[in-house]
């Protein structure tokens, strides 16, 4: 993953040994760092940036929001946000901006872990932070527009478990709409269309001068979208929701669409694919890195989801390919073979994608088709029931979704589709991989986080954990749990040994207090989670190399003990 990882040919896979304010700043790493950025000029795009009209033009994530006549950097208000439980306080705006154009954000702020960031750019996602701001702080970072995309999404937020931050002069400089435009009519026709349990499908007319378009969920605005049509995710079965759309282009905003309702249908059980309701998945190493070398048929019995470690990036942006290590002396046809008699059974054999040094990179649409295509291409090669998502230096949630979407209907609507990010990746439902896992909700088997590598980290409750130990595993899985996946979509991943990881082993005895914990409330440490959930999928592990190298301690440990959940 990181430094040392199960994803690393040097060893073991895992992410970070630092606490929680080194795991905070490796999870913005990749991204544009705060300092000065070149290639924007213009006035200042954002409306109502110091706040003097109050919140108008802003929407804040659970009413968190609100204005401050002290502190202020200028003027005579500011934007106070306080998180609270699972909401980081997020305060956002979506701005007209021109295609293939650069855009300096920058904003001053106050408080401890405070982020500024920009989402829907049409490239890169970009944010930056400060992890304690006593007195005003500048944050500034800077981006690129994709040549489809008519707006972006410039936001605040805070940390779970934090004290109120402030915000003020926020700005956006760069290339504007025509100013000649007037604001669009309001768009009519709104429509939902194909509803399943965790999905709807809207669609509405085009909106005279619209460059784009927002989507309100209950009266908040839920995401954007630059043409007539949107698939709005993560939704609750059996459960009627309120939809209504406007028009945006540089010149402003409409009026709301009329109102539309439509309730999603009971659940499906969150289950596509060959997977049994509990289970344990296990990757398996392409490679020879001193753990005990094997091929598909010596896979522990145990292994419900075998993850072969890893496809390989290509020259063609977004494809991906997969060969054989030399080093194993196994042949495409042995190899097949060894798929089909474990899937005959009642395993699955998927493809990993990622790894910490995969250089995948899925960033618009014609990389996402070249994703799917390819990854299809080799499910249909060598048998693979479907892909792990283990992207480790950053992923675009907007074109990862489109292609696994993609996929899944190439493959006829029932590929297994993991992930397993890191925790840091998994701390907030606004961070690129929980929002992809959220896009996909509807055709997603399993997350299985990496528990390890981490050093402390908060959990749903806004309180610190320490890596190691029945509290840690489940206070950040009831983040995910309480934050939109299903139980049966979230799993627990920890190494196989000591040498599977940098740090973060733990007894399988401790792996099942947690799953216990979780599942009957039963085994908890000081944390008590706020609800059971007895549907709670089971657990993975780097690597079933590993696990043999350590005489398969960990799969005859946790393996009967996941399989025997009621």
């Amino acid at each position: 993953m990181r430094a040392i990882s199960r994803h690393g040919r040097s060893g073991t896979r895992g992410r970070r040994s630092a606490g929680l304010l080194a795991a905070l700043a490796l999870g913005t790493a990749g991204l544009t760092a705060a300092g000065p950025a070149a290639h924007a000029d213009g006035a200042n795009l954002v409306r109502n940036p110091g706040f003097e009209s109050g919140l108008d033009g802003w929407s804040c994530t659970g009413g968190s929001g609100t204005t401050t006549s002290a502190p202020v950097h200028s003027g005579s208000a500011a934007l106070k946000a306080t998180p609270a439980g699972s909401d980081d306080a997020q305060c956002s705006q979506t701005v007209s901006v021109r295609p293939n154009s650069s855009y300096t954000l920058g904003a001053w702020v106050q408080g401890s872990y405070v982020y500024l960031g920009a989402s829907g750019t049409g490239t890169t996602d970009v944010s930056t932070w400060t992890p304690s701001a006593s007195s005003w702080q500048q944050l500034t970072t800077s981006f690129t527009r994709g040549p489809n995309t008519t707006t972006v999404t410039v936001y605040t937020h805070g940390w779970y478990g934090q004290p109120p931050y402030f915000a003020d002069d926020i700005t956006l400089t760069g290339p504007g709409g025509d100013p000649g435009d007037p604001v669009p009519d309001a768009p009519g026709g709104l429509t939902a269309g194909t509803v399943t349990s965790s999905s709807v499908a809207l669609s509405w007319n085009p909106a005279a001068h619209a460059t784009g378009y927002n989507v309100y969920q209950g009266g908040t605005r839920i995401q954007s979208a630059t043409g007539t049509s949107t698939v709005v995710t993560g939704l609750t079965p059996s459960t009627a929701y309120t939809f209504e759309v406007s028009a945006t282009n540089a010149a402003g905003e409409s009026a709301k669409s009329a109102q539309v309702t439509a309730t999603t249908s009971a659940s499906s059980g969150g289950n596509p694919g060959n997977v049994p309701k509990h289970a344990v998945t296990g990757y398996w190493q392409n490679f020879d890195n001193g753990a005990t070398v094997q091929k598909i048929s010596d896979v522990q019995d145990q292994y419900d989801i075998i993850a072969v470690a890893f496809a390989d990036a290509t020259t063609t942006p977004g494809a991906v390919d997969f060969t054989l290590d030399p080093a194993l002396k196994y042949s495409d046809a042995q190899f097949k073979a060894d798929i089909a008699a474990k899937q005959a059974a009642g395993k699955s054999v998927i493809l990993s994608v990622g790894g910490e040094k995969g250089s995948v990179s899925v960033n618009d649409s014609a990389s996402a088709e070249n994703f799917a295509a390819s990854a299809y291409t080799l499910m249909q090669k060598y048998g693979f029931n479907g892909v792990d998502i283990d992207l480790e230096n950053g992923l675009n949630p907007t074109y990862m979704s489109q292609a696994l979407r993609s996929l899944s209907a190439k493959a006829g609507g029932k590929p297994v589709i993991t992930m397993a990010p890191q925790t840091i990746d998994m701390q907030s439902t606004s961070s690129a991989y929980f929002r992809t896992a959220l896009n996909i909700k509807d055709i997603l088997t399993v997350v299985n986080t990496q528990f390890y590598n981490s050093g402390s980290m908060n959990g749903c409750d806004g309180q610190v954990y320490a890596q190691g130990s029945v509290d840690f595993l489940t206070a950040l899985a009831c983040t995910q749990l309480e934050g939109g996946l299903a139980p049966s979509q979230v799993g627990l991943g920890l190494p196989a040994s000591p040498r599977g990881a940098g740090s973060g082993y733990v007894d399988p005895s401790v792996i099942n207090a947690a799953l216990d914990c979780l599942t009957k409330g039963t085994g908890c440490g000081t944390f008590k989670p706020p609800h059971t959930y007895p549907d709670l999928r089971g657990a993975m592990t780097w690597s079933t190399n590993w696990d043999a190298a350590a005489g398969n301690t960990w799969s005859n440990g946790v393996g009967p003990h996941v399989h025997g959940l009621s």
